[in-house]
């Protein structure tokens, strides 16, 4: 049985984009996976995402994708929203994943904005739209133009949100006024997408979040949303600044790179990267452990 949703919350609230662990010798660790995915819906997530950047999904095979996908579902499919990040910057190749992940199971789907290849914004709208008319699956687009080059314009929004399997957007572009704007004229479900900016964006009509930092404060971010949810905007600032030295440690580098070795201070299913990808050196180790300490993490 799928977790239940809402129009409001079509994914849930509190969703934490998921590193994909590997074996010491970089193959695809199923068993830590399923085991990482247990424990972060029993920290307090109730959606994943899998296959997405923080997945490494650049340097991942079709194949193991789905091996991923059907693994966490197997693990808490029941608990948690297991949305499949299938977005490339072609088209057709991402269909075949949205299919792929349809057929795995999956609740539902993150398309991101195609990079490097830089289209203009009638080309995101045939791909976006391609991409929701290919399987039954609720997608939630995701913009983030720092690392795809290209922004999704609201008006490109607004008229995405027309379609109706397209429901939500994670929204890394650090742009409140614009956030504001394709918030209210779209009516689609908005996540944000920028930890550091999970509050401010909670304030503007978010209604919730894929984090990055939810591997290690997922907890803090439920209460954050709670407290939000409930009025108590004191104890959400609180919460907010309490969290501030993690949202800072977690990206002074690559966040694949940190989120992994914070897995491994704790003890937690992850494993080494695939290049280009490289572990965190000694002194940044030291210094996220400092990061992380500030933050109230327990290592």
């Amino acid at each position: 049985m799928a977790p239940i949703s809402t129009p409001q919350t079509p994914f849930g609230r509190v969703l934490t984009a998921m590193v994909t662990p590997f074996t010491a010798d970089g193959a695809l660790d199923l068993d830590g996976a399923r085991r990482l995915a247990t424990h972060l819906v029993d920290a307090g997530n109730d959606g994943l995402v899998v296959n997405g950047t923080t997945g490494e999904s650049p340097t991942t095979g079709d194949a193991e994708k789905s091996e991923l996908v059907r693994a966490v579902l197997e693990a808490v499919g029941d608990r948690a929203h297991v949305v499949a990040g299938i977005g490339t910057n072609d088209t057709h190749h991402s269909i075949e994943l949205a299919r792929a992940a349809e057929r795995d199971g999956a609740h539902g789907l993150l398309a991101v904005t195609p990079y490097y290849n830089k289209p203009p914004q009638e080309g995101l709208f045939r791909h976006f739209t391609a991409i929701a008319d290919a399987t039954g699956l609720p997608v939630m687009l995701y913009d983030i133009p720092g690392r795809s080059g290209v922004p999704i314009d609201t008006e490109t929004v607004v008229r995405l949100a027309e379609h109706p399997r397209i429901v939500a957007n994670k929204d890394a572009k650090g742009d409140l006024g614009r956030a504001s704007w394709a918030i209210a004229r779209s009516g689609l479900a908005w996540y944000s997408g920028d930890d550091m900016l999970n509050l401010p964006l909670l304030s503007v009509g978010a209604v919730g979040f894929v984090s990055v930092v939810g591997h290690v404060v997922t907890p803090d971010l439920r209460a954050l949303l709670e407290a939000h949810l409930a009025g108590d905007h004191e104890k959400a600032t609180e919460i907010h600044q309490k969290l501030l030295p993690v949202y800072t440690g977690m990206f002074r580098t690559q966040g694949v790179m940190t989120t992994k070795a914070a897995l491994a201070l704790q003890g937690l299913p992850a494993g080494p990267l695939r290049l280009p990808l490289v572990e965190l050196s000694d002194q940044e180790i030291d210094q996220l452990k400092v990061d992380l300490a500030a933050g109230g993490v327990d290592l």
